[in-house]
Formats: C-alpha cells, sequence, structure tokens
C-alpha cells in the first residue's frame, strides 16, 4: 500500500494498527524508563527513554510528515523546543528575532543573550532600514513568529529565507499559531519549524509539550544529540496525549477558524472596539501575504478594547463562556491580557516598541457553538460601558 500523502490521512491514520505485539488498533505506550539488552553488547533500537522511546518516536514521525521534515524531536515544552535550536549557536553568532514575539521567547532570548551565549538583535521586521542592518551583521540564526503573538502580524517566509539563505543562516519559524493544517514553514524555505505541542496539536489542554521539525539530516541530528545531552525530551504520556490530540486536528481548525472569523467581524463593527488585529479581515494590512503562504488565517486574534485596564477588569470579569487563562489552541475558548500575562516579562518599554498595549486583549476560539460565544462578547463589551 502506498504512503499515505494528504496531510489530513497522516494526522488521522499515522502509526494505526502497527503494533507488532497484539495487533492493537490504537498505537500503544511505551512509558518503561528502560529497555533490555538482548545480550552483551547486543543493544537494540532503545536503551534508555531519555535518548529514544518508541511513543515519543512516533509522534515524532507524525509530526515532521505532516510539516514536511526529514524528522522531527519532540521536547518537554515548547520553550524547551526554543532553546534546543539555540543550542547549536556560538558565543559570536547573531540571533535576529521579532521584536512583537512571544514573551517566554523574548525573555528566553533576552536570558541567553545576557549570558554572552549569543548575540541577539531584536528588530521589526516591518522596518526593511532595521531589517537590513540587522542581516549586515550575517546572523546565525533568524527567529520568524507568523502570525505573531499577540499582534497576528505576519511576516513573508519566502523573503526572509531567501535572504537567509544568501549569507548562510538559518531560519526558524514558530508555527504554533497556525499548525501544519495551515502552514508549512519547510516547504516556503524555512529550515526549522517549532511548535508548542501544548496548543493546537494536543488541543485538549491537558500536557505541555513541544516539538522542532527540521529540513536537513545534519541539523536534525544535532537537535537530537543536543536533546539527548541536556536530557530536553518530553515524556511518554505526553507524547501519546499529542498524538491523540492530532488525529481530529484538521477538523477542529476547521471548525475553530470559521468561528474566528465571524467573532473578528463582529469585533470590527462594535463600537466599544478600536482595532482589532486578524489576518483574515480585509482591513488586515497583511491579509494577502496571509492569504499567500497560509491555507487559512487560523484561529486566534486580538483586540484592542476601547478604556483603559478598569475596562479591561470589567470585560474579563464579565465573559462566562470564555475562560481567562494563558495559552491557547484547546477546544474551550480562551481570554487573555497579554500586558499582564503573556507578555508582562517582556517590561512596559519592550511591549511598548512592540505595540502591545494595556488596552489589548488576545482571544483564542475553541469549540463552543459560535452563537454563545458572540453573546459572551456582547454581553461583556456592553458590561463595560456601565
Amino acid at each position: 500500500m502506498p504512503e499515505p500523502k494528504a496531510p489530513q490521512t497522516i494526522a488521522a491514520a499515522n502509526g494505526i494498527a502497527t503494533d507488532p505485539a497484539y495487533r492493537a488498533v490504537t498505537p500503544p505506550i511505551y512509558l518503561s524508563s528502560t529497555f533490555a539488552f538482548e545480550g552483551f553488547e547486543k543493544g537494540g533500537r532503545y536503551d534508555y527513554s531519555r535518548s529514544a522511546n518508541p511513543t515519543r518516536d512516533l509522534l515524532a514521525d507524525t509530526i515532521a510528515k505532516l510539516e514536511g521534515g526529514v524528522g522531527a524531536v519532540i521536547t518537554a515544552s515548547g520553550m524547551a523546543a526554543v532553546d534546543l535550536i539555540l543550542a547549536g549557536l556560538e558565543a559570536e553568532d547573531w540571533v535576529i528575532a521579532p521584536h512583537d514575539c512571544y514573551g517566554g521567547t523574548y525573555r528566553l532570548l533576552a536570558a541567553r543573550a545576557a549570558k554572552r551565549q549569543f548575540n541577539l538583535a531584536v528588530v521589526d521586521f516591518a522596518d526593511q532600514q532595521a531589517l537590513a542592518a540587522a542581516f549586515a551583521r550575517e546572523p546565525a540564526l533568524i527567529w520568524v513568529e507568523t502570525p505573531s503573538n499577540p499582534l497576528m502580524r505576519i511576516v513573508d517566509i519566502r523573503a526572509v529565507s531567501a535572504r537567509a539563505r544568501s549569507i548562510d543562516a538559518k531560519v526558524a519559524v514558530d508555527n504554533t499559531f497556525l499548525s501544519p493544517a495551515l502552514q508549512q514553514p519547510l516547504a516556503l524555505g524555512a529550515d526549522f519549524v517549532v511548535h508548542s505541542t501544548t496548543k493546537y496539536l494536543n488541543g485538549h489542554s491537558d500536557m505541555v509539550g513541544g516539538a522542532v521539525i527540521a529540513a536537513d539530516k545534519d541539523d536534525l541530528q544535532i537537535l537530537i544529540d543536543w536533546s539527548n545531552i541536556a536530557g530536553l525530551g518530553g515524556a511518554p504520556f505526553d507524547s501519546y496525549l499529542t498524538l491523540r490530540g492530532i488525529r481530529s486536528l484538521f477538523p477542529r481548525i476547521e471548525r475553530q477558524q470559521k468561528t474566528a472569523g465571524a467573532i473578528a467581524s463582529f469585533l470590527q463593527d462594535h463600537r466599544f472596539v478600536q482595532r482589532v488585529h486578524y489576518p483574515g479581515l480585509r482591513s488586515h494590512p497583511n491579509h494577502d501575504l496571509a492569504r499567500d503562504q497560509q491555507r487559512g488565517f487560523g484561529a486566534m486574534l486580538s483586540f484592542e478594547l476601547a478604556g483603559g485596564r478598569r475596562e479591561i477588569a470589567r470585560f474579563v470579569e464579565s465573559v462566562q463562556v470564555f475562560t481567562l487563562a494563558e495559552s491557547l489552541g484547546g477546544v474551550e475558548s480562551l481570554v487573555a491580557h497579554p500586558a499582564t500575562m503573556t507578555h508582562v516579562s517582556m517590561g512596559a518599554e519592550a511591549r511598548q516598541a512592540a505595540g502591545i498595549s494595556d488596552s489589548l486583549l488576545r482571544l483564542s476560539i475553541g469549540l463552543e457553538a459560535e452563537d454563545d460565544l458572540l453573546l459572551d462578547l456582547d454581553r461583556a463589551l456592553m458590561a463595560v460601558a456601565h
């Protein structure tokens, strides 16, 4: 039988009915920390789960196929995945990162740079002059986050990757917001793709994990080696949960982004909303680019509420279907206030430079009924006015 090619089939069926012991349809979980040798100097494929584990390897194989990579490394968290890519840098290397990236990534990059493990240039990727100056330093790594968290800005992956190749730099793209269901950065020229598997890939807010997918075998081997050296690998049970979540990735994303589009349109026309950030809106400055390099616009959006922190507090305390919480990508709808939650570690000055205001709210759209979510938002917005 030919290898499945359609990504929907890979997500639903990769590894199904391959159990060699009992012909279980669902792949079993291998929780063992260690594996028996056949005899003296006769080790098998697996010896110790820090180095490799069958459940984790099946998840890696599935994600790599979905992203079109040569392989993947599964890590204990999304931040561990980011750090794994940084492990290969030298002290004299430069890293270019976006000024509006996820707060945890910003914090990690700044902390590693402060330890002089590499040099860091934080740049507005929309500022071509600033970007050109950063590239003139001949960086070793360009970090891309598209759509950005939380302002949903879009970066041209093809253009950045072509520019990076001209100076022999590597490009890593955080694809957490869209997942391989909607975007495949490797096909656009990137060298690495990073995921917080906690989010859309798992989709049920019941585990924490990460993944790095590589386009090149030599790059992949470096990732594998460093993951083993530093003990960054994800747990087998978390890998099982993520694989279970991936089975429903495509129908989840399809439904969630449909609802997100309706909510973005609703918010755009609401008198208590100043601005909506969602690439699916024609008013979004990167709408055409998003339509070109993505297969959909995703289920994340943010908006700026009319008013200040008092109005923000009133809004988040008034929602009933949305839950005030960090994270994203689950079946439940969440609202977050980046300035005091996901991006608080950036500091006020860096947030201001990135355009993350105190009036900004981020929404992760789940699988609840569209009408219930719209009613919940309308009710909370009306509460702000009173």
